[in-house]
């Protein structure tokens, strides 16, 4: 029961894409769960956004999702703040986000990404190859034409963040272990 609920309130904004017309695009579709992965993490009591700040979800750099990311996340609250996505220039300024998309553009730079924001309660999210494997916590995955995910639990517990079970159902993949 608590999974259909989960898989329901992830979706629930893909419906809505849906219903706008042509079959969303895959960065339509992880905006999407940009936005949904949010509302299923607990993040420390330190980390806890003010009501006068907004919940952030960053992208650095180059941005793959254009106005996609805008658009799943206009009038969305979070823990009682208004959600606002945001593009960021260098990894320091990944500490004010909640969650953070690191672009398959910073490949190369990905180790001294994720030491930026190791002692920051961010949720790191991306698409490049290996990205769970090599200490992110969320990796989109495509099968077929669907966008699954994997989780590096490891990752997330390091930083404090709590994972639902819930969400951790849906993932294709569990990474336990450092």
């Amino acid at each position: 029961m608590r999974k259909s609920l989960c898989m329901a309130a992830l979706l629930a904004g893909l419906s809505s894409l849906l219903a706008q017309g042509p079959k969303p695009t895959e960065y339509q579709v992880k905006a999407v769960y940009l936005f949904n992965f949010g509302r299923f993490v607990e993040w420390p009591s330190h980390a806890a956004t003010p009501r006068e700040q907004s919940f952030a979800v960053c992208v650095l750099g180059q941005d793959p999702f254009g106005p996609a990311l805008d658009a799943a996340l206009a009038g969305e609250i979070i823990d009682r703040a208004p959600v606002v996505a945001k593009r960021i220039p260098k990894a320091e300024d990944a500490v004010a986000c909640r969650v953070l998309f690191i672009s398959s553009s910073e490949n190369g730079q990905l180790r001294d990404v994720l030491a930026a924001v190791d002692k920051a309660s961010v949720l790191t999210v991306s698409d490049m190859p290996q990205f769970a494997k090599r200490g992110g916590m969320v990796q989109f995955l495509l099968d077929g034409s669907k966008v699954r995910f994997e989780v590096n639990l490891a990752a997330t517990q390091r930083v404090g963040l709590n994972l639902s079970s819930d969400l951790l159902k849906l993932a294709i993949a569990v990474r336990r272990a450092p």
